[in-house]
């Protein structure tokens, strides 16, 4: 019998780059999912929708691989990203928004939020042990992620708009 995880995460930051440029890069679905670690394939749905393949984990015939979709919105000038899930497309529900705010010029202020449900083929009693490494997994995926943007960021805030 499969279980579920239930997984949530919250981030605020700053960066030095102007909104505009910030707002580009995660408002641009492959662009923003191109910073995220261990993405097998990102396969576009139609419709600003798409579907997300992880990496497998796990050894032999116990691994876990995690697949979702969602649909993307957004809306430059009151400042967000958001995604909803789309059901029946892999083993999980990811739903969330980025909130992007104009410091000054050249500063600007990113808060992610996010959750979502993965459900997992194995034994529920499996749940006690694998729970908690598939949060932890999701957390450094999504501190990955971070960190990943915050230098592409600090790039963007550096070089001239072309």
């Amino acid at each position: 019998m499969a279980f579920t995880v239930s997984v949530d995460f919250q981030k605020k930051f700053d960066v030095k780059c102007p909104y505009d440029r910030v707002f580009d890069v995660l408002s641009n679905v492959p662009e923003s999912v191109s910073h995220f670690p261990k993405v097998d394939t990102l396969v576009d749905l139609g419709g600003n929708r798409y579907r997300w393949e992880m990496e497998k984990v796990g050894i032999d015939r116990f691994f876990v691989q995690t697949i979702y979709a969602c649909k993307y919105t957004s809306n430059r000038e009151k400042g967000w990203v958001k995604w909803t899930p789309i059901r029946g497309e892999g083993n999980g529900l990811v739903e969330g928004k980025w909130t992007i705010t104009a410091l000054d010029e050249t500063r600007t202020r990113i808060e992610l939020s996010t959750s979502g449900e993965l459900t997992v083929g194995l034994p529920s009693l499996s749940k006690i042990i694998l729970g908690p490494i598939v949060t932890r997994e999701f957390n450094g995926m999504v501190d990955t992620y971070v960190a990943n943007l915050v230098k592409t960021f600090t790039k963007l805030g550096k070089s001239k708009k072309k």
